[in-house]
C-alpha cells in the first residue's frame, strides 16, 4: 500500500461515528490536493471498515463513494448523521481533524 493511502486511511480512522470530516480539511492536514484525497479514498480496500463514507465536500455535499451514494447515505443515517437534499450540515456534524 503507498504511503500517502495509508496516511488518509490512518487519518479517516479518527473520524468518530456521527461525524463527518471534508476532503478539503484532510487534504489540508496532509498537505495534498482533495481530488487526491479522493482518489485514494476509491482505492479503500475496507471501505466499511475504514469509515471514507465520512468523508464529505466542503459544502457538506454527499459526493462519492466506492459501495454507491445510496449505502453512504444509508451508512451516515445509521450513525445519526441528518441529511437534507443530499447535504450534511457542518456545523452540526463537522469533525475537526
Amino acid at each position: 500500500m503507498e504511503l500517502k493511502m495509508v496516511k488518509v486511511l490512518e487519518l479517516i480512522k479518527k473520524i468518530p461515528g456521527g461525524k463527518v470530516s471534508t476532503y478539503k480539511a484532510i487534504a489540508l492536514k496532509l498537505k495534498m490536493h482533495p481530488r487526491v484525497v479522493a482518489k485514494e479514498l476509491g482505492k479503500n480496500p475496507h471501505p466499511i471498515k475504514i469509515p471514507c463514507h465520512r468523508v464529505v465536500h466542503k459544502n457538506g455535499r454527499i459526493g462519492g463513494y466506492k459501495l454507491g451514494k445510496k449505502k453512504k447515505i444509508e451508512l451516515l443515517k445509521k450513525e445519526g448523521v441528518k441529511i437534507k437534499n443530499d447535504r450534511i450540515d457542518l456545523k452540526i456534524f463537522f469533525h475537526k481533524l
